[in-house]
C-alpha cells in the first residue's frame, strides 16, 4: 500500500514538472538561409533543417530564400518535404533585392505561410530541359501541367487571382514584385526583416496537414541553422565556373602523370579534381557534346608535344578547348546563373595553350642540345695521352683515365699529345690527335 502511494506521488510530481516545463519553455523558430541555386545539396540542407526542427520541438521553421531557380526534380522533392513537415514551414524571400526565381517561386508558394521582403521579386517559372534548352511542344506541356498540378492544392485556397498568377508564372514566365504578389494574396506578408516577420506571424493561423493551428511567435527564440561544410562544398561544386576549372585542372594533371609516370601527386590531384567535376556536371544542365571538343583539345596538346608542329596543334587545341567548354555549359536556353564565364573559359584556354607550348619548346630544345650524360657525351671532348704505343694506349679525360685506340686515318699519338674523342666503343675511347 505504501509502495503504491509513493508510485502515485512520483507519477503526479513528474506530470506536474512536465506541465510546468511545457508552460515555461519559450517557443523556438529555426531559421535556415537557403541562398543559391535549387540543387540537391540545398534539398539536403532543408531536409536536415525540418528534421532538426522536429527534434527541437520548434514552433516554426523559417526558410530565408534567395535563389535564381534550379532543378525541377529537386524543387518537387523540397515541396514534398515542406508539405510533409510536422512543424509549420514559412518561406521568406529575403533580404531586399532577393529573388525567388523559377523553382524558388514554387517553393515559396509551398510554404504553410509565405512572405517577401520589400524590393524582392518572384516568378519566371517556365521549365526547361536538363541541357538548358526550351522544351518541345509536347514535353513543354507535360512539364508545365505537372508543375501546376503540384502547386494547385496549396495555391487554390488563396483565391482565383493567386492561382491565375501562379499559372502565368509557369506558362508565360511572368514575374512580379512583393507588393504585386501580396495584392493577389499569393503571399501572406511583406515583412521588412525577420523580426517584423515574427511579429506578423504571431497568432496567424496556418493549415498543417488536416489541422488549422495558430502560430505563437511572441517572445520566440530565434535559432539559426547554418548550412554544413559538406553541403556548402557540394553546392559550390554546382557552380559551373568551379566545375569547369576542376575539369580543366584535373585533365591536365592526369596528362602530366601519363607523360611522366612514376610519381603520384599529379595523378592523385587529377583524379580528385575530375571526380569533383563529374559531380557538378551530373547536376548542372550541360550539353555533353562539348566533351568531344574538350577531348580533341587535349589530344592536340599532347600531339604537339610528341610531334612538334611549332605550335600549330596547340593553337588548334586552344580553339577546340574554348568551343568545347562553351558548348558544354552555355547551350542556348541555359539560365544565366548556370552559365560559365566566357572570359574565364578564354583565359583558361589561353593559359593551358601557353603551358603546353612551353613544354613543347623545352622538348625541342632538349633534342637539339648535345648529350651531357652517359658515354655518348664524351664524343668531341679533349684530353691528354698518358701512354700510347702504336695504335693503343691510355688517355686522361678530365680527371679519369681511359683505355684508348687511335682512330683510322689519324696522326700518330705520343705521350703528352692532345687528343679528341671521336667515338666510344664499350669502355674504350676512339681518339685522334688534336
Amino acid at each position: 500500500m505504501k509502495t503504491r502511494r509513493i508510485l502515485l506521488l512520483f507519477v503526479f510530481v513528474s506530470a506536474m514538472a512536465q506541465t510546468v516545463f511545457a508552460q515555461s519553455r519559450e517557443p523556438v523558430a529555426l531559421v535556415l538561409t537557403a541562398d543559391g541555386p535549387i540543387m540537391p545539396p540545398m534539398l539536403e540542407y532543408i531536409r536536415r533543417g525540418i528534421e532538426t526542427a522536429g527534434r527541437r520541438d520548434a514552433e516554426v521553421v523559417i526558410i530565408q530564400l534567395n535563389t535564381p531557380g534550379g532543378s525541377v526534380d529537386t524543387m518537387l522533392e523540397i515541396i514534398a518535404e515542406i508539405r510533409a513537415s510536422d512543424v509549420p514551414v514559412v518561406v521568406y524571400v529575403a533580404p531586399r533585392n532577393a529573388i525567388a526565381g523559377s523553382a524558388g517561386a514554387m517553393i515559396t508558394m509551398a510554404g504553410h505561410a509565405s512572405a517577401m521582403a520589400p524590393e524582392t521579386s518572384i516568378g519566371a517559372s517556365s521549365p526547361i530541359t536538363s541541357s538548358g534548352e526550351n522544351l518541345n511542344t509536347t514535353a513543354d506541356t507535360k512539364a508545365k501541367e505537372i508543375i501546376k498540378a503540384s502547386i494547385r492544392p496549396f495555391v487554390t485556397p488563396r483565391g482565383e487571382d493567386a492561382l491565375k498568377l501562379a499559372e502565368a508564372m509557369i506558362d508565360e514566365a511572368k514575374a512580379v514584385t512583393a507588393d504585386e504578389a501580396l495584392e493577389v494574396n499569393l503571399i501572406d506578408f511583406v515583412a521588412d526583416d525577420l523580426e517584423d516577420l515574427l511579429q506578423l506571424l504571431d497568432g496567424f493561423s496556418i493549415q498543417l496537414k488536416d489541422e488549422t493551428i495558430p502560430l505563437n511567435t511572441e517572445g520566440i527564440e530565434v535559432q539559426p541553422l547554418d548550412i554544413s561544410f559538406i553541403e556548402q562544398l557540394l553546392l559550390m561544386l554546382t557552380d559551373p565556373n568551379i566545375a569547369f576549372l576542376l575539369l580543366a585542372v584535373g585533365v591536365q594533371a592526369v596528362l602530366i602523370e601519363l607523360s611522366s609516370p612514376g610519381g603520384w601527386v599529379a595523378g592523385f590531384i587529377g583524379a580528385v579534381c575530375i571526380t569533383l567535376a563529374v559531380y557538378g556536371l551530373g547536376v548542372l544542365p550541360v550539353n555533353w557534346f562539348g566533351i568531344i571538343f574538350l577531348a580533341i583539345a587535349f589530344v592536340l596538346f599532347v600531339l604537339d608535344i610528341k610531334a612538334p608542329t611549332h605550335g600549330a596543334l596547340t593553337a588548334a587545341g586552344v580553339a577546340s578547348f574554348i568551343v568545347g567548354a562553351l558548348v558544354l555549359f552555355n547551350s542556348p536556353g541555359t539560365p544565366e546563373f548556370q552559365r560559365v564565364s566566357v572570359p574565364l573559359v578564354v583565359g583558361t584556354g589561353i593559359f593551358l595553350g601557353l603551358v603546353f607550348f612551353i613544354i613543347m619548346m623545352v622538348a625541342i630544345r632538349s633534342l637539339r642540345e648535345p648529350i651531357h650524360a652517359g658515354s655518348e657525351s664524351f664524343v668531341g671532348k679533349t684530353g691528354t695521352a698518358k701512354t700510347f704505343e702504336g695504335n693503343a694506349g691510355q688517355v686522361q679525360l678530365e680527371s679519369e683515365l681511359w683505355s684508348a685506340e687511335k682512330a683510322l686515318n689519324s696522326e700518330s699519338i705520343g705521350k703528352g699529345d692532345k687528343i679528341e674523342v671521336v667515338e666510344v666503343r664499350g669502355l674504350r675511347l676512339i681518339v685522334k690527335k688534336k
